[in-house]
C-alpha cells in the first residue's frame, strides 16, 4: 500500500485571452446603422437658384426666416421639411404665422420651376397672413454677364 496523493485533475483555469468575435459583431451592426443612417442626417434639398447681380446677404439680426423652397419638381418644402400637397402647405404656413405673425419668408425656388407655382405658394403664404417675402438667389460671379451660366 502506497501513501501517496492521488492525481486530480485541474479544473477549468481562467482564460487569458480576449474573445474579439462580440466586438467585431457589434461594430458591424454600428457601421450598418452609420451607413443607412447618414444619407438622413443630410437632409438638403438641392436647388440650382437663380443669379442675380443685386443678391446680397440678409442682414444680421431679426427674427429667423421661415424657409421655404421649390425643387426643380414643383415639390415644395417649409422649414425643410416636405409636404405633400397645397392643403398641408397652407396649413404649415397658417402655423408657422400664429407663432411669428412679423415672420419674413425666405423663398427658394429652383431654375427650372415655373412662375405660376412660385405664384402659388406666395398666394398661400399671402392667404396665412404672412406678406414679407423675399426672393433668395445666388449673386452672379465677376465679370459674368447676366443670364449667363458662370
Amino acid at each position: 500500500m502506497a501513501f501517496g496523493r492521488l492525481e486530480r485533475a485541474r479544473g477549468n483555469e481562467p482564460m487569458s485571452d480576449i474573445n474579439v468575435t462580440p466586438l467585431v459583431d457589434v461594430m458591424l451592426v454600428l457601421v450598418v446603422i452609420f451607413i443607412l443612417s447618414a444619407p438622413l442626417l443630410a437632409g438638403s434639398i438641392r436647388l440650382q437658384l437663380p443669379r442675380a447681380d443685386g443678391a446680397q446677404a440678409a442682414a444680421a439680426g431679426g427674427a429667423q426666416p421661415i424657409s421655404v423652397a421649390l425643387d426643380a419638381a414643383g415639390q415644395a418644402y417649409v422649414q425643410d421639411q416636405p409636404v405633400l400637397d397645397d392643403a398641408q402647405l397652407a396649413e404649415r404656413l397658417r402655423e408657422l404665422a400664429a407663432r411669428a405673425p412679423d415672420a419674413e419668408i425666405a423663398l427658394r425656388a429652383d431654375t427650372a420651376v415655373p412662375y405660376g407655382r412660385v405664384v402659388q405658394i406666395m398666394g398661400a403664404a399671402h392667404a396665412a397672413g404672412l406678406t414679407r417675402i423675399g426672393f433668395v438667389t445666388e449673386p452672379t460671379r465677376e465679370g459674368a454677364a447676366p443670364g449667363q451660366k458662370p
